[in-house]
């Protein structure tokens, strides 16, 4: 070979070695955190919602970059171990009453761990307060044919629209319930930022009881010394603690690396800096909701009293008994993400509001907490409040004003609409292929007043 033929392919090499170089230092950290994101996706929808690996594969996981990743799932250790062409690799475990959690380095997968204590009761009622059949009951007021016209326009398109499931309850009765297939009124199926209503309902119901004040400043520490001391409980319901945080979920940033490379989820939030004034700078932030969870351990003598409390308080008292709530590596539960239950409990979650507290007699928190969680938070343009989104900026301009709702990622949905007296569920994949307005306004011309 002749002397500038091997200079040619010495420094070919050399650009090559600094490109690999690059992309490795560049996209490496991404790796770990589609590979945590498949694993843990994969380990939950096949050992707590039951689902197939292949059937996860072709569904939850059937996305870029996520598809990139290779399961191995091991259904007698309940483990699943997932490469990305071999360069990284991360493991999921399912442990029985917490759910599926993302190992990370330094921690002991065999280490024991505390579990929920569940409260399972048949209560011989039809739905929503217990298991039994629904009466036939037929209102005047709904126009049946228009309803089922909306509910099956929400299935039109599968491909886009990826709907699983619409339940619409009026007057405490099921008056359209529909399922994709491969689902059905036993499916778990995961809520995402749905939880977040969850875990601030376990405030009111503290609150209720006058275990807190939400009023107070957050009992943490750390901040005690620096001007984060002026952050109350209430700001962190609002989302508006002005605390630095960044919600992205199509890069590296503050909520990934929570979700995925975290082993106490609660502590991520609480080490971050103000970069705003307390209640006057709304950001939605998952870390938030999150340090709210284990600033909740503060309230509970003991830690298995923290993990029994939400399902005695509010879970299993209004019968979502298909509700899992999954949990940390550090025992918290993951209240801004990792809530799973079947369509018709996450509507029993939005007639419990819609019922303001009340459960069949059970005054579950205080009739005013939904004024509190239903008052526009300063900043978001009507949009948020006490960690449920609402409609009074007119976000849906063809739903009414009073709609508040539980909203989750891929477009989990529970709409609860007062002056009609409808809650409305919609669980699916996809949120930009749905047109929820649309689908509200036939929804609601539906019920004549």
């Amino acid at each position: 070979m002749a002397k500038s033929n091997r200079k040619i392919v010495k420094y070919s090499l050399l650009i090559l070695v600094i490109v690999l170089g690059y992309l490795g230092y560049t996209q490496y950290p991404k790796l770990n955190l589609l590979a945590g994101y498949s694993a843990k996706m994969m380990s939950s929808s096949v050992f707590l919602a039951h689902r197939s690996a292949e059937f996860t594969d072709a569904h939850e996981n059937n996305f870029t970059p996520v598809n990139l990743a290779e399961d191995n799932v091991d259904m007698s250790s309940k483990s699943v171990t997932t490469s990305v062409y071999g360069l990284l690799t991360r493991k999921a475990i399912f442990r029985e009453g917490l759910g599926s959690v993302l190992l990370v380095d330094g921690v002991d997968e065999n280490s024991p761990y505390l579990v929920p204590v569940r409260t399972k009761t048949v209560a011989n009622l039809p739905y929503p307060y217990g298991d039994g059949e629904q009466k036939d009951t037929v209102f005047p007021s709904v126009d049946y044919d228009k309803i089922k016209n909306t509910v099956d326009a929400a299935f039109l398109n599968p491909a886009i629209q990826k709907t699983r499931s619409v339940l619409v309850v009026y007057k405490d009765q099921i008056i359209a319930e529909k399922y994709a297939d491969n689902f059905d009124k036993n499916s778990i199926l995961l809520g995402w930022s749905m939880t977040k209503s969850i875990t601030s309902t376990i405030f009111g119901i503290l609150q209720s009881m006058g275990k807190l004040n939400i009023l107070d400043p957050a009992p943490i520490a750390d901040w005690q010394n620096d001007e984060r001391a002026k952050i109350t409980i209430n700001d962190l319901l609002h989302m508006n603690s002005g605390l630095a945080w960044s919600e992205d979920y199509k890069r590296i940033s503050d909520a990934t690396r929570m979700l995925f490379l975290s082993e106490d989820m609660a502590g991520v939030q609480q080490q971050k800096k103000l970069v705003g004034t307390p209640n006057s700078l709304w950001n939605y932030s998952s870390g938030t909701t999150n340090l709210l969870s284990g600033i909740l351990r503060n309230y509970f003598p003991t830690h298995q009293a923290y993990l029994d409390f939400w399902y005695s308080g509010l879970i299993d008292r209004i019968g979502m008994h298909s509700m899992l709530i999954e949990a940390d590596l550090a025992g918290n539960y993951v209240g801004s993400s990792y809530g799973w239950a079947t369509t018709r409990d996450w509507a029993k979650f939005g007639l419990l509001y819609l019922h303001r507290g009340n459960w069949n007699g059970d005054q579950i928190f205080d009739s005013a907490w939904v004024d509190y969680v239903t008052t526009p938070t300063a900043t978001s343009n009507g949009e948020y409040g006490g960690h449920f989104w609402l409609n009074a900026g007119g976000k849906y301009p063809d739903a009414p004003r009073d709609m508040f709702s539980a909203n989750g990622f891929q477009g989990q949905r529970v709409f609860i609409i007062p002056s009609k007296d409808l809650v409305v569920v919609r669980m699916g994949l996809a949120e930009e292929g749905f047109d929820f307005n649309g689908f509200l306004k036939d929804l609601v011309a539906s019920i004549r007043d």
